[in-house]
Parts: C-alpha cells; structure tokens; sequence
C-alpha cells in the first residue's frame, strides 16, 4: 500500500494533458506522477521538467538516456524506477543485446567505451557519498562534450528525485512497467519489492 493515494488521472486537466508526455515513453501515465497531482505545482513541474531532460540535443541518444536512469536507480534500489527505466529504454530502440545484458554493461560487447564512461558516471554520481572523481570526468571528456555531460547528469539528478520520491512513497507499480522488468531484470532478481 503506497504512503499516498494516487488520484485520478482527470484529477487536474493541466497535469493531465502534460502527461500525455508518458503515453509515449511508457505506455502509460506513472503513478508517481499521480500521487504528484495533490499539488498539482508539483506534478506539472516534474513533468515540465521531465520533457527538459529527456529532450535530445546532441548525442545522447533517447535509449542511453534511459539506460542512465536504469544505472542510477540501480545504484539507489528503487524498483519502481528501474523497471520503468528499462520500458522506456525499449521503447525508445535500445538494442535487444543491451537490454538483456545491461547488467554486463561494463564488459559486454553490445555497449562501447562511451556508453560505459557514461553509464559508469551515472553510477558514481548516484552514490552516496558522490563516487564522481578525475578519473570518471577524463573518461566523459575522452568521448563527450560539456553540453552532453548536462544532459546526462540532468537524467541522473532527476531519476535520484524519482528514486527518493518512488522508494518512500511505495508507489504502486504499473502492469507495463512490471512486464518490463520481468522481461530484462528479474534474472538478476528484480521484483516488485515494496510496489505492490
């Protein structure tokens, strides 16, 4: 049972039509977002937010955005967030290969140098203590620009906000997101945990 309840998606007409936004990405409107909408300020700046920081700029592909949060909720243990991580990577053309080995993504041959120097920031800057150090900020500069480091620590920061907020609220976890996760994650022991 989540801490809080989720209204309904007609809730607020504002936050519903920016969450149309998740339609897209997921398949659905997340319950996080529901929960929100008890102060709808929250929910349409989350949103708003959001649409921000997955927005392509440069080449951080869509994909490896979604692989970034997918490490960072990992690092916390949110299961929530690593479930719908893993959805919108598929969703957004992540290669077969890495999703059902992004747990390997440190030696498998299905992600270059670059995503690993990336995914391996997201891991360290999701840390606590914060792990980013010279060595991890050589290897970013080795393969990506400032504008593209943004992005990416963009996704970390907003996905440590998910994590917090999914993690202490319990919010309960939608059909898709846990078909997902089944999918790619449950090999390794993903399950819903406290989502139910």
């Amino acid at each position: 049972m989540p801490l809080v309840t989720p209204l309904s998606a007609d809730h607020d007409t504002e936050t519903k039509k920016l969450a149309e936004f998740f339609n897209e990405t997921l398949g659905f409107c997340p319950n996080s977002v529901l929960t929100m909408q008890h102060r709808p300020a929250i929910s349409k700046a989350f949103i708003n937010l959001n649409k921000a920081v997955m927005a392509n700029e440069g080449r951080v592909t869509s994909a490896l955005k979604r692989m970034i949060a997918w490490v960072s909720s990992n690092s916390t243990g949110c299961r929530y967030c690593q479930a719908h991580a893993i959805r919108a990577a598929e969703r957004y053309g992540a290669e077969q290969e890495q999703l059902d080995n992004i747990w390997e993504y440190r030696t498998h041959p299905a992600f270059s140098e670059a995503e690993r120097a990336a995914l391996d920031f997201s891991l360290q800057a999701s840390q606590v203590p914060n792990g980013v150090d010279e060595t991890i900020k050589k290897r970013l500069y080795e393969h990506w620009t400032e504008g593209e480091i943004v992005e990416m620590l963009g996704v970390i920061s907003l996905f440590g906000y998910l994590n917090r907020w999914n993690d202490s609220m319990g919010t309960s976890i939608e059909d898709g997101a846990v078909e997902s996760g089944t999918k790619y994650l449950s090999k390794h022991g993903w399950e819903k945990g406290k989502h139910k």
